[in-house]
């Protein structure tokens, strides 16, 4: 039985590690020619190899035109064409606003929104040709509320949100449908810096309706259905693969909220 991407030729941006990593298994096992982009050369060389097949690594700073160009340039004249990108890349900030440096603006809104807009603008055009194409943008639950000491993050998560939405109605004439995915907390060394075992995180969730962290392959299958001729009809969405996060709030005094729940 053929693989839900068999023969689709899909870029995963910030692919070294974490969800990243684990997109670009998933969608190499359902038959994609996966090209792996990452400024962690040693981890993504390796994860490319680990794959197999015609999967390959490529340096790539997402928040680089040139960069862009001569990845994009590669991974076409590799495969003949580009049917899916997923821009998964991102840099996380903690600040108060009273701290905010203006460079610390050029580098997080640099990966996390100029990089996907980069990522279009190099992808966007072997796409019409082709008359199809799948853009996959990775927004968090922050590009869908706010979040103290988030602030830079989150207006680079929420421009993410805007911009897909602009680039479906750009692109939608020519075939390429681009969507957001927006995980909450994530098992992986961004969203779990420690390195905490899962179930010993489950007091940092005690706010999310599924009660625990994400792991990097649930995101990646959001990924999968969008990039997938499943999601033909599906653009300029937002999907939430949060556990309920961003769903509302736990009231503590009702029954049913969890124990230990600060008021």
């Amino acid at each position: 039985m053929a693989g839900r991407l068999e023969g689709k030729v899909c870029i995963i941006t910030g692919a070294a590690r974490g969800m990243g990593e684990a997109t670009a298994r998933l969608f190499a096992a359902e038959g994609a020619k996966v090209a792996l982009g990452d400024v962690m050369i040693k981890e993504g060389e390796a994860a490319a190899k680990d794959i197999g097949g015609d999967a390959f690594f490529q340096k790539l700073d997402v928040s680089d035109d040139e960069n862009w160009k001569q990845f994009s340039g590669a991974v076409r004249d590799k495969f003949g064409t580009i049917d899916v990108l997923v821009n998964n890349a991102g840099l996380v900030h903690f600040t108060p606003i009273e701290h905010f440096n203006p460079a610390d603006a050029d580098k997080i809104l640099g990966v996390n929104t100029v990089g996907p807009m980069l990522g279009a603008k190099h992808v966007a055009p072997i796409m019409k040709e082709a008359g199809k194409g799948s853009i996959v943008n990775i927004s968090s639950v922050d590009g869908l509320r706010g979040c103290n000491g988030l602030t830079l993050y989150t207006a680079s998560k929420w421009a993410l949100r805007g911009l897909t939405k602009s680039l479906a109605y750009e692109l939608g004439t020519s075939g390429i449908r681009v969507n957001s995915v927006h995980p909450g907390g994530v098992n992986t060394p961004m969203g779990n810096a420690r390195g905490l075992p899962a179930e010993q995180l489950s007091a940092a969730f005690c706010r999310v309706p599924l009660q625990r962290i994400g792991e990097p392959n649930e995101i990646a299958n959001a990924s999968l259905f969008l990039a997938s001729d499943e999601a033909s009809y599906v653009t300029g969405a937002e999907l939430a693969v949060d556990g309920g996060w961003g769903a509302g709030y736990f009231q503590p005094v009702l029954p049913g909220a969890p124990e230990g729940l600060p008021p």
